[in-house]
């Protein structure tokens, strides 16, 4: 018995200093790379509005707090606002890469270097869709990081930040690379790279490394419920950043492509529902009329499989892949429509900035309703008026939704407007429709709700 544990903890000790010996050494990499990464420190003074001295001071939950407020004199009142974030050096002449957010509505930007020598910056130019910044300094000579290839990683990589978490200059910290092209919620152009390295507030513009000591990523976001470090952090892939920086030095703007249409996920239900031998490619549930997409012959309920050559996988390509198409070109776009595939030709059109939509408003009271079978459903023809103020020529209006189309969350206000690419018009032919599928099987549903249209897949009820 002495003997086998003996055994085991010499295993253990040895196993141990194993670990220790192979653990990756980052000191050659963090001095020889360490003097191009700057503190971004910014300023920015914001008037506010108080009330004349002499006057009561209320608390907000005071009757009179709101009189007081609204309507007794009032001065202006300045102050100074500052933040700290990093930065990275990638010429020798003082052009400086961060994040678009570090420097946003500063009025003075300061960069720092690790000797300590301090310069004003200037914005050369600045993308929020990215959330890149170019900045220049003035000064000759400087040390410049090298640039790596993002498509070369491999989850599982350790890689290293530098940056000024807090306002700590020159802090280091390793992790791994946990996931690549990573979406996250309004965020469709860039595929970020995720890591367990610690990031907070202040690294923010700060080089991700690999361990040839390559930058492959600016530091950009975490995932946080406390507003700290939580193991969950986001950079965006420096080839995304230089082609961008490149747009923002020649042309003082970046230009990317659109197509004029809506798209979802096509999740194995609505694979299955629309012939496809697997979930893949971008779901088409709106198209702009007039637009790229439309003028090409693209319709809902297509699915692109592949745009100007390369592979749609998930519908979050998409964006990313026709973002980075030049305004103007004539692509070929693989298609997925009713069990084929068709091959179109469309010419990219130019991302304008987002407009607020006006959403259709419509009361199902007074509408006569009727029932569809199958689906729990209870629905009315669209009105002429309702088919004007909405835009599109047929649908019928959900008033009430129990059973199936209870469970996929279809709410009363959606407008139903098609089954896969079959368009709904009256509610006999949408009965229609339903009497020919098997119980059991999957149909997709294509619905207008407020400004926008998805597909919603649903199983029929097998009675």
């Amino acid at each position: 018995m002495f003997k086998r544990s003996l055994a085991l903890l010499l295993g253990i000790l040895l196993v141990g200093s194993v670990s220790a010996r192979d653990f990756p050494d980052f000191t050659e990499l963090v001095e020889k790379q360490g003097a191009a990464v700057v503190n971004v420190s910014t300023s920015q003074t914001i008037t506010a509005q108080q009330m004349v001295p002499g006057l009561p001071n209320l608390p907000e939950n005071d009757p009179f707090y709101e009189f007081f407020r609204r309507f007794a004199p009032q001065i202006p009142r300045q102050q100074e606002s500052q933040s700290l974030g990093s930065g990275f050096i990638i010429s020798a002449d003082g052009y400086i890469l961060t994040n678009a957010h570090v420097v946003d509505r500063a009025d003075k930007i300061t960069v720092r270097l690790t000797d300590k020598r301090e310069f004003k910056a200037q914005i050369v130019g600045a993308d929020k869709r990215t959330d890149v910044a170019l900045l220049k300094i003035e000064a000759k000579g400087l040390p410049v990081v090298e640039l790596g290839k993002p498509e070369q990683l491999k989850v599982g990589e350790w890689v290293l930040a530098i940056g000024s978490p807090f306002g700590f200059d020159s802090s280091v910290t390793a992790g791994i690379v946990s996931a690549k092209g990573r979406s996250l919620p309004q965020e469709n152009f860039v595929p970020f790279i995720q890591t367990d390295v610690a990031i907070n507030p202040g690294n923010s513009g700060g080089p991700l490394f690999n361990m040839k000591g390559e930058v492959v990523g600016i530091n950009s976001q975490i995932y946080s419920r406390s507003g700290g470090y939580m193991g969950l952090s986001f950079s965006i892939p420096i080839d995304v950043a230089m082609d961008v920086v490149n747009q923002l030095r020649s042309t003082g703007k970046v230009t990317r492509g659109r197509i004029g249409v809506t798209i979802q996920e096509v999740t194995r239900e609505l694979a299955e529902s629309f012939g496809l031998k697997k979930a893949a490619g971008a779901l088409i549930s709106g198209v702009e009329k007039g637009g790229p997409a439309d003028k090409a012959g693209v319709r809902a309920s297509d699915v692109i499989l592949k745009f100007d050559g390369k592979q749609v996988e998930n519908s979050s390509d998409l964006p990313r892949i026709v973002a980075g198409t030049k305004p103007g070109s004539k692509v070929p776009v693989l298609l997925w429509r009713k069990g084929n595939t068709l091959e179109v030709a469309l010419t990219v059109g130019e991302i304008q900035e987002p407009h607020d939509n006006v959403a259709a408003q419509i009361d199902p009271d007074d509408a006569q309703t009727q029932s569809v079978l199958r689906l729990g459903l209870r629905v009315t023809e669209l009105t002429s008026e309702q088919k004007a103020e909405l835009q599109v020529d047929g649908g019928l209006l959900v008033v009430d939704a129990q059973g199936a189309s209870a469970r996929i969350e279809l709410q009363r206000g959606d407008v139903i407007l098609a089954i896969g690419n079959i368009e709904i018009r009256t509610v006999a032919q949408f009965n229609e429709v339903l009497k020919q599928v098997p119980p059991g099987r999957s149909i997709a549903l294509l619905v207008r709700r407020n400004d926008g249209t998805v597909y919603i897949p649903v199983r029929l009820d097998e009675k």
